[in-house]
């Protein structure tokens, strides 16, 4: 089981990627936003594969009508998923968010 601390930690070790409060809660940006905590428990990431996701495990991941205009983006339950589970989804989102490029 994951948690904040776990996405927070992950997050921080990708290359260019800071934390700051969005919407008042703790959320962590490449180029543009990689990921955030939504509620207790639960991140917001960034996926190519959201209906496949909560499709096969509606459970773990799920959206609300907010996300409906942002196909990419996907709910986690933390407590639903592993760490390396969450390493992979986040891996992913910072993919799709725009890592930084290398520095010459």
């Amino acid at each position: 089981m994951a948690g904040e601390a776990d996405a927070r930690s992950l997050c921080l070790a990708l290359p260019g990627v800071t934390e700051r409060l969005s919407w008042k809660q703790p959320a962590w940006f490449a180029r543009t936003l990689m990921a955030r905590i939504w509620a207790d428990g639960v991140l917001t990431v960034k996926t190519t594969e959201r209906d496949g996701l909560a499709g096969t495990a509606p459970e773990t991941f799920f959206w609300t009508p907010h996300h409906e205009r942002s196909p990419l983006l996907v709910l986690v339950r933390l407590d639903q998923v592993d760490r390396t589970e969450l390493e992979e989804l986040l891996l992913e989102s910072y993919r799709l968010a725009g890592p930084l490029p290398p520095t010459v």
